[in-house]
Order: structure tokens, then sequence, then C-alpha cells
């Protein structure tokens, strides 16, 4: 699925994946570096998320209405991560040569 939001007045189109109960459970645990998608997570009341069993960083990006409320790099094993305001969609992104374009645009 193709997925696109505005950051810093550019429109960043990106591939996600999105995901069913299931997969909002287990999210980037246990994927390879390289193999791994980006995945999208639309959800009806904001949650905190973990970085544990994934074994590489990953950015996280909060949205509220296709709107960034936040976004970070997540580091391997980190235990409680969400935002100050209200969200009610993640983007994770692993940091990997498939998404290295996207990537770039978003450090700029």
């Amino acid at each position: 699925m193709e997925y696109d939001f505005d950051y810093r007045g550019k429109r960043i189109f990106l591939n996600v994946k999105k995901c069913n109960f299931l997969q909002k459970i287990i999210g980037l645990m246990f994927k390879r570096k390289n193999k791994a998608k980006a995945l999208l997570f639309e959800l009806k009341k904001p949650i905190a998320i973990h970085s544990c069993f994934v074994f590489f960083p990953f950015i996280a990006i909060w949205l509220k209405d296709n709107k960034i409320v936040d976004i970070r790099k997540i580091s391997p094993f980190t235990l409680h991560i969400k935002p100050k305001k209200y969200f009610n969609k993640i983007i994770e992104i692993p940091i990997n040569n498939n998404y290295k374009k996207v990537l770039e645009k978003l450090r700029r």
C-alpha cells in the first residue's frame, strides 16, 4: 500500500504494509534488517511501543490525521516509547537500503 504524508513542506511517498491485529502486536520484532518492511499501524487509541527483540534501529513516525506529531530514531531494546501529543497512526521504517531515499528526505 502506498502512503503519503507531509514533512517540512515536502510530500513523502512510502510503500507500507498495513498491519492487522496480530501484526500490530509483532511489528518489527524478530525481522531481519534488510528484509523488514515499513509498517503502518492504525489505532483506535494511542499506545506505547517498544523495540524489544528488534535487533536494528528504525524510525517511528506518529501521525494524527496524516500530520506528523513526532518522529524519532528508535534504538534496539528500548522499553517504552510514546510521544506527548495525541496520535492515531504510527509508521515504523526500518533503517536499511530499501528506504534509503525516504530516510534521506526525513533527515533534511
